[in-house]
């Protein structure tokens, strides 16, 4: 723990979970403090942490939450796939072999400040999930992101000024972490809209066709085949709304602009946003609008322990997807062509 991390007077509750969590590991994590946030006296740690191989070339999944501060139910699901994981690390021989072949990668908080002030941006006023140089192509609304005011929700901050530090640190993570390997993906967990769970790929910006749609067809054929009793609503982000400054796109473009016209078998990076379906707990508890962090929370107790497991057959699915590409990454022309027709008919009509 670094000098400035001992400045602060009080802590914050999701942070002292995350240490605690920490704590359990006994040396088979590789724990960084990759940035610190300072507000008011207070100086707020930005984890990462890592399970498995130290080979950058191993495929990886990472794990992101607490984007926006009043979804903080992201955090606390990750925090909790944490504590099983800590458990599995010292006991499951299946895998524990896993991850002599992979990597678990964590960032379960990023924007402390945001959870702290139990407000969606940081403590600057900007929407970090739209503080990308991205820009949305489709149709725009107030909420696709805006440069008016940080008085406002949804601003991205100033034109040609710097990314905020805390999205910053996030793009530094997925290029030193996730590109280097053969197979990444990463979900960001979010909460707050619709009343179904939502798995979106990219593009948030506009009805642009992912350049591996053909690849994820096939993942998304494979899942549904392995779990036909799933309850998640897979698309592309822009199925519900387009938005400016999206960082999964801006960071899938810097992608591509490496690895011009890469194969999907040769290399890939593939990010998901995991869209919790909020609406169905104001339905279930109408009164908990009343609560700041109604709209984006479950409240009632065992609702929450609910969501907090809710999302681990996800969660597993995702790594063993990238340690076991064959099945949804090798396919031939014919079937590369015919899961771009379901893709383009499912998605793009």
């Amino acid at each position: 723990m670094s000098m400035k991390s001992l400045l602060r007077r009080k802590t914050l509750r999701e942070i002292d979970l995350l240490e605690k969590v920490i704590s359990t590991f006994d040396g088979l994590a590789r724990v960084e403090i990759v940035e610190e946030i300072e507000f008011e006296g207070r100086v707020f740690p930005i984890h990462v942490i890592e399970f498995g191989s130290e080979n950058p070339e191993h495929p990886v999944v990472g794990y992101f939450g607490g984007v926006h501060g009043l979804e903080k139910i992201g955090s606390e699901v990750i925090i909790a796939y944490l504590e099983s994981i800590s458990t599995l690390i010292k006991w499951d021989e299946s895998f524990k072999k896993r991850l002599k072949h992979s990597r678990m990668l964590f960032m379960p908080i990023v924007n402390p400040v945001g959870i702290w002030l139990r407000r969606r941006s940081n403590a600057q006023g900007v929407d970090l999930m739209r503080n990308s140089p991205s820009e949305g192509q489709g149709k725009k609304t107030f909420y696709s992101g805006h440069r008016l005011s940080n008085k406002l929700p949804w601003y991205r901050g100033e034109a040609g000024e710097q990314m905020e530090l805390e999205a910053k640190a996030l793009c530094k993570v997925v290029r030193e972490r996730l590109f280097p390997a053969k197979m990444s993906m990463a979900v960001d967990i979010h909460s707050g809209f619709g009343a179904k769970d939502r798995f979106w790929f990219p593009y948030a910006r506009g009805q642009e066709i992912f350049p591996h749609i053909s690849e994820v067809m096939s993942l998304v054929d494979l899942f549904n085949k392995s779990y036909p009793h799933h309850f998640y609503t897979i698309e592309p982000t822009s199925s519900q709304y387009c938005i400016d400054g999206d960082l999964w796109d801006y960071l899938v473009d810097e992608f591509f602009a490496i690895h011009p016209n890469i194969k999907a078998n040769e290399k890939m990076f593939l990010p998901w946003t995991l869209e919790m379906g909020s609406w169905i707990w104001l339905k279930k508890n109408p009164l908990q609008i009343l609560n700041k962090l109604g709209f984006y929370h479950p409240l009632i107790p065992h609702r929450y322990q609910r969501i907090l497991r809710r999302h681990l057959t996800l969660f597993d699915f995702l790594h063993r997807s990238v340690l076991f590409p064959s099945p949804w990454v090798d396919i031939n022309n014919t079937e590369s062509k015919k899961f771009q027709l379901l893709a383009k008919e499912k998605w793009y009509a």
